[in-house]
């Protein structure tokens, strides 16, 4: 610890026992540009990439894939008038912070789709595939981005939304104090052994695929604070747009227990009406396996 407080890589503070160390910030930069006009490839070449000299080449990748990709959603839909790009370096990781000043990311998906407020919004995000321009825009980079990084969040409006990587569960927390605009915060070791690939192959059904086709969808996400999943209702908000893919994973971490008529219309009526979507869930107890049986074997 003593070398890497005299390289300048490590800060330390107090004496003894009461020693503490921190990692230090080796560099800094804040650039802000206007939106109409501005390319992310060119922002990325100039004000971005400069910075990342000497990381891994997998990691360089990671960068510049989840970069150029949300500064293109600020472009194509925040409907903002500027763009303002934070990122810090420290001998461990890269932190970079996108921010812009525009109608918001959850408050346009739920105007779009007509969603019923802003956490539902979020929901849709996760499945991935979900865009509000189709005809220019696939709907996978927020999907990817968020899977790549260590730690990868967006805070927009009122709604708080955070994804780590190695953690079972995604969070939405409310915010006491809405933000204008969408801000997206993206945090990766500079050693990661991550790669691109790794994640596009991850979400692919299988080998002989080469499309976005299976994904993995948080089911406490449906959920409004301490309510129950209870209803064919929210079962029908969960299942939306799950037939754009092949394989379907519901993660119930979480999720103690689900009303029979939910599990009724996710594993009985929904599969018979689309066999080509096959719906497996996983992290589920005990009681929630027993309510998917029932449903299974059409005892709703």
């Amino acid at each position: 610890m003593q070398g890497l407080v005299k390289e300048g890589l490590v800060s330390a503070k107090g004496n003894t026992r009461q020693r503490f160390y921190g990692l230090v910030t080796l560099t800094t930069k804040t650039v802000t540009a206007p939106l109409l006009g501005l390319e992310e490839d060119r922002f990325w070449r100039q004000e971005v990439a400069p910075l990342l000299a000497g990381v891994r080449e997998n990691v360089f990748k990671i960068w510049q894939y989840g970069f150029t990709e949300m500064v293109n959603n600020a472009i194509d839909h925040s409907g903002g008038a500027h763009l303002t790009v934070t990122m810090e370096t420290t001998a461990a990781t890269t932190t970079l912070w996108i921010a812009d000043n525009g109608v918001g990311i959850f408050r346009k998906i739920q105007a779009e789709l007509g969603l019923e407020d802003e956490r539902h919004a979020i929901l849709e995000l996760a499945k991935g595939k979900l865009t509000t321009d189709p005809k220019r825009h696939t709907g996978e980079g927020i999907f990817f981005t968020s899977r790549m990084f260590d730690d990868y969040r967006i805070l927009s409006g009122g709604v708080f939304f955070s994804h780590k990587t190695g953690e079972e569960e995604d969070w939405i927390l409310d915010h006491d104090r809405p933000r204008e605009g969408t801000t997206v915060f993206m945090s990766l070791r500079n050693r990661s052994d991550r790669t691109v690939k790794q994640i596009f192959d991850k979400y692919t059904a299988s080998p002989k695929d080469f499309g976005f086709n299976r994904t993995i969808v948080p089911v406490r996400l449906a959920k409004h604070g301490a309510e129950q999943l209870v209803s064919r209702s929210q079962a029908k908000r969960l299942l939306a747009r799950f037939e754009r893919f092949k394989v379907v994973i519901l993660d119930f971490a979480g999720i103690d227990e689900i009303g029979q008529a939910f599990a009724d219309e996710i594993f009985r009526v929904y599969s018979l009406q689309h066999p080509e979507v096959r719906i497996v869930p996983a992290n589920a107890g005990p009681e929630v396996k027993r309510s998917i049986r029932r449903a299974k074997i059409g005892n709703p």
